[in-house]
């Protein structure tokens, strides 16, 4: 049994380090986004859809697009594209 525990603990470190910790951080991030969502910001779904928040209710938004107001949940909106195209461009 003895010869077991060390395999048995260095693949629960493992789990802990690659799969727990950075699902953690993922999650703090994207509630941080969520919170700092505004009216006027623009944001992109993650179908793709490019547009500005025109209200915010608690799980839902209305996205402004070139064909019109749309109705969205808040987690359909992309964070990683959204914080993108919302990022200062940095000049060389």
């Amino acid at each position: 049994m003895s010869e077991l525990l060390g395999p048995i603990l260095l693949f629960a470190v493992f789990i802990i380090f690659f799969i727990v910790l950075p699902q953690q951080k993922k999650n703090k991030q994207e509630k941080a986004f969520d919170k700092a969502l505004k009216k006027g910001d623009k944001v992109i779904t993650k179908s793709g859809l490019h547009g500005k928040v025109l209200e915010l209710n608690d799980t839902t938004f209305v996205l402004e697009t070139g064909a019109g107001k749309m109705k969205f949940e808040r987690s359909a909106i992309s964070i990683e594209m959204s914080s993108k195209l919302n990022a200062p461009v940095v000049k060389k």
